[in-house]
């Protein structure tokens, strides 16, 4: 399956990082993504957090290092994609 391809600009950075979306959700009126840095096979897998405003055309994200917030949005995802180890 094709996955859609974003490109991720970090803090402080000039180069942008392309990413692949795994999945999407949204949790209490905010939006998430499960990206990884590979098309197939394993990766690293990252969440990211949508921090744009309404209305805006291109979207802020953030990755989620609160580790409160990124064990309950990586359960979310976890249950979305049972065959998938978020660990």
């Amino acid at each position: 399956m094709k996955q859609e391809k974003i490109l991720f600009t970090p803090e402080g950075e000039e180069e942008p990082v392309a990413f692949y979306v795994l999945e999407q959700t949204r949790i209490a009126g905010v939006d998430y993504l499960l990206v990884t840095d590979v098309e197939e096979g394993d990766g690293d897998a990252f969440i990211l957090k949508d921090m744009s405003g309404d209305g805006e055309e291109e979207g802020l994200y953030r990755f989620v290092d609160e580790e409160a917030e990124l064990s309950a949005v990586a359960d979310v995802f976890a249950k979305m994609l049972e065959n998938v180890d978020l660990v």
